[in-house]
């Protein structure tokens, strides 16, 4: 399917400061340069459903990569025939 997803992800590193672990699993979605917009909770993505998934897969790594020795990433996807965007999403409230 080439149709546009959103797609919200949070990493929680289990460290006793998770700020620079998250740093890294942000530095690792921007990295695929897929469309991403960060807020106080999680990360929401936006392309097809593959390239989303290939980075919350970027992102869950980059928390091993960045010291964590456990980590839980939590994964949200909206979907539609139509397609769904990030503009879509927040049109209302802009």
């Amino acid at each position: 399917m080439s149709r546009t997803v959103t797609v919200s992800v949070q990493v929680v590193p289990l460290v006793e400061d998770s700020y620079p672990v998250v740093d890294k699993a942000i530095a690792a979605i921007a990295a695929t340069g897929i469309k991403y917009m960060v807020t106080p909770m999680e990360t929401v993505l936006e392309g097809t459903l593959d390239d989303c998934l290939e980075a919350v897969k970027a992102a869950h790594h980059a928390c091993f990569e960045g010291g964590a020795q456990k980590a839980l990433t939590f994964v949200k996807i909206s979907d539609s025939t139509e397609g769904s965007t990030i503009d879509d999403k927040l049109a209302k409230y802009r």
